[in-house]
């Protein structure tokens, strides 16, 4: 029987620089951070897809006011490449359009300027924020999902699961310090939670290799964590597995030992 074709819906937006405010500071747990954004500029943001990315450009240490790039045609390459301008990668958890209220959270990690200003955050602060520059809607056609990641890759997989509606099914394998109590997940879905355990299943890859997996025919994968560990994942699931490729959507979003390492898995 011929395999069916799961083709991703991929979204283009403009691309446009804002300036955005803190409103709120709640803190989720001693690793993360919720962050409550708002602000003129969003009155026409849009963010289509679960796992689409903005880049926040945040002050120098000391300073209160963000080093923004010049994204203006005649600026160049040079002006994007400033070495002051300080800016990492994060998924919007929840954007609101009727209220204009933007929802990011943020990890924090031992260290980092994105780290340091996230964890001193107070309202009135303010942040650039470029994107996203686009949104890839996983396929309608794909009955079951397959979510995996850590800490970073978590507001992504919550807000994957809150928007898939009845009838699907999710199975999700997470290395991550949060709990359901901490950062729950939520869904209108079928959903099977694993979580790896700090004296047995201590890897993302262990723990793949002891779940049983959703039917390949109808499934979509989506990972995301350190990127050699999302190499790894991803290599077993199409060579042991036999998960198509073109089902698989994978993102290194770090890398250890450098900041801002993170990017695609190409194949």
């Amino acid at each position: 029987m011929t395999q069916p074709r799961h083709i991703p819906t991929k979204i283009r937006h403009a691309l446009r620089l804002r300036l955005i405010t803190v409103a709120q500071v709640i803190p989720l747990s001693s690793s993360m951070q919720r962050i409550v954004f708002t602000g003129e500029d969003l009155k026409d943001f849009t963010t289509a897809g679960p796992d689409d990315h903005v880049k926040l450009f945040f002050p120098q240490p000391g300073e209160t006011y963000p080093i923004l790039p010049d994204f203006r045609p005649e600026a160049g390459r040079e002006a994007l490449r400033d070495t002051r301008i300080i800016a990492r990668d994060y998924t919007p958890r929840r954007f609101d359009p009727e209220d204009g209220t933007l929802i990011i959270d943020f990890v924090l990690h031992e260290e980092g300027p994105a780290t340091r200003w996230a964890a001193a955050a107070k309202p009135g602060q303010q942040l650039g924020m470029g994107g996203p520059k686009a949104s890839h809607i996983a396929p309608d056609s794909c009955t079951h999902h397959l979510l995996i990641g850590d800490d970073t890759a978590l507001p992504a997989i919550a807000r994957a699961l809150e928007e898939l509606p009845p009838g699907k099914r999710a199975v999700v394998l997470l290395d991550t310090r949060e709990t359901e109590r901490s950062y729950p997940l939520v869904s209108h879905a079928w959903t099977e939670i694993h979580r790896c355990q700090p004296d047995t299943i201590t890897t993302l890859q262990d723990l793949l290799r002891l779940v049983v997996l959703p039917p390949v025919r109808d499934l979509h994968v989506w990972i995301a964590a350190e990127i050699d560990t999302v190499r790894a994942l991803r290599d077993y699931l199409i060579h042991e597995e036999a998960v198509p490729r073109s089902q698989i959507r994978a993102a290194g979003y770090w890398r250890r030992g450098r900041e801002a390492g993170g990017g695609r898995v190409e194949e």
